[in-house]
């Protein structure tokens, strides 16, 4: 079993570290095989920005994203560039409210940003979207990302972006569970 997952936006987004967090839960505490690369542009902010996860039940051979099961786009900009290289039945999770997608484009819509927002850190929009995509999934166990978070951002922030994954998390309970 090989999946591929392409998070994608601008820069400031936080699309790196939530990249960096899926594949450490994914590693650490599923037991997978995890490979994250990224790419951005020159710009520090506002820039297009892209973390790319593969996991695996088996040694990863080819560590890049060819064709993303998992589309997760938190800009326009984003799901331009990077749906045409998603396949095409692809899992699609869109920030409802910086992407339109195409009309023939089955979408998970996910307020990220503002849901981060009600939480008083609109920084935390990243985090919100992981917890949207692990209740969505269920590809991997909740308490699997929440150690990933803990170990990774340091202990002042931890609570905050516990509570933004929680949000995600139930938003996406509360609709449809997709896989």
């Amino acid at each position: 079993m090989r999946r591929e997952i392409r998070i994608a936006g601008f820069g400031g987004q936080g699309v790196v570290l939530a990249g960096y967090i899926l594949g450490k839960a994914f590693a650490l505490y599923e037991g997978m095989e995890a490979v994250m690369t990224q790419s951005y542009g020159p710009e520090a902010r506002g820039g297009a920005s892209s973390s790319n996860v593969v996991i695996s039940d088996e040694p990863i051979d080819y560590p890049f994203v060819l064709e993303p099961d998992v589309l997760i786009a938190l800009s326009q900009e984003a799901y331009t560039r990077f749906r045409p290289t998603a396949r095409p039945d692809a899992l699609l999770i869109i920030e409802e409210d910086l992407v339109t997608p195409l009309e023939s484009d089955r979408a998970l819509r996910v307020p990220a940003t503002r849901l981060a927002e009600e939480l008083g850190r609109r920084i935390v929009a990243n985090i919100v979207t992981l917890g949207y995509f692990t209740a969505a999934t269920g590809w991997l166990r909740r308490e699997s990302v929440e150690k990933a978070i803990e170990n990774t951002l340091p202990a002042r922030i931890v609570p905050l972006n516990l509570n933004a994954f929680a949000r995600g998390y139930e938003y996406a309970l509360a609709g449809e569970r997709v896989l």
